[in-house]
């Protein structure tokens, strides 16, 4: 549970740079998905910190998801009308994902990266990565592709329709002290600029 706590120390001391950020991702187990205690914590963390709820995007994996549905589903739902976000995290590996993809609302379906580093030599995986962004697509969700480790892999999914790629051919894992401390900067420049 210190994650909201540090959640709400950085968005305290950066909040200028919060304008520019779309939001902050968290990552949850599938533990968290059966916890009142925690779910009540975090809604009492937002509401008493005063914490955006639209720029705190918690991420679950698709196993975790489908393991308990219905507590992921309960989960997923209270803090989804509180205003935060959910991604559905390596979505594909599960046996019957798309069945299981219509009972949770989530705005953004994170494509497994085991599909996703070999597009450029495997027409399966091609297949399968350019289906999942399809039917995301079509439930009116963003995709992420996951592992995108070089350009030629990041121009495939941009023909395909991926929404969004991470990975290190995008960029290395930073703490976020140094991403806002480098957009405080950029926003200074700017402000210099004009």
């Amino acid at each position: 549970m210190t994650f909201l706590f540090t959640i709400n120390l950085l968005m305290k001391k950066h909040r200028l740079q919060l304008d520019d950020l779309d939001h902050l991702a968290i990552n949850l187990s599938g533990a968290s998905l059966g916890d009142n205690d925690l779910l009540h914590h975090i809604m009492h963390q937002i509401e008493n910190n005063r914490l955006p709820p639209n720029k705190i995007k918690f991420e679950i994996t698709e196993t975790a998801a489908i393991s308990n549905l219905h507590d992921a589903s309960l989960f997923i739902n209270t803090l989804r009308e509180f205003g935060c976000q959910f991604a559905l995290d390596d979505f594909g590996s599960g046996l019957s994902s798309f069945a299981y993809l219509k009972n949770l609302a989530v705005s953004t379906l994170k494509i497994d990266g085991l599909f996703v580093k070999d597009i450029l030599n495997n027409r399966i995986d091609g297949a399968m990565v350019k289906s999942i962004n399809e039917i995301g697509h079509v439930m009116g969700m963003k995709t992420i592709a996951e592992f995108v480790e070089s350009d030629a892999i990041k121009e495939r999914l941009t023909n395909i329709g991926v929404d969004y790629a991470q990975g290190y051919g995008i960029g290395k894992p930073e703490p976020i002290d140094s991403i806002l401390v480098e957009l405080s900067m950029l926003q200074a420049e700017a402000c210099d600029e004009n």
